[in-house]
């Protein structure tokens, strides 16, 4: 299970952390990613770590958002600033997760989504 928290509503350049946390029995945890939901949009790919810490990022927030990763915690987060009202959307985090040290390959878990709301 992924939950998901931090969104809000911010002012256009504002600041938001989101953070995701997995819990329940985890056996190891590879990428950890976030994505995005706009009204009417399809959902796309922010940005992504995986467990050595190399990160990606969608162009329309580079230099903008900062994903990060605490391994002890299971925990990913997202640092967002400079936010503009383009990035009004549902935040969904997903793990890539084995649960057992018995499953074969690892399995997308998702977050419930949380909503960050931009003002102009």
């Amino acid at each position: 299970q992924l939950q998901a928290s931090g969104g809000g509503l911010v002012q256009a350049g504002g600041s938001l952390r989101l953070s995701c946390a997995a819990s329940g029995s985890i056996f190891s945890i590879n990428a950890m990613d976030w994505y995005r939901q706009a009204p009417g949009k399809q959902r796309e790919l922010v940005a992504t770590a995986d467990r050595g810490g190399s990160t990606n990022y969608a162009d329309s927030v580079k230099g903008r958002f900062t994903i990060s990763r605490d391994n002890a915690k299971n925990t990913v987060y997202l640092q967002m600033n400079s936010l503009s009202p383009e990035d009004t959307a549902v935040y969904y985090c997903k793990g890539q997760i084995k649960r057992y040290r018995y499953e074969f390959s690892f399995r997308d878990y998702w977050g419930q989504g949380t909503l960050v709301t931009v003002s102009s």
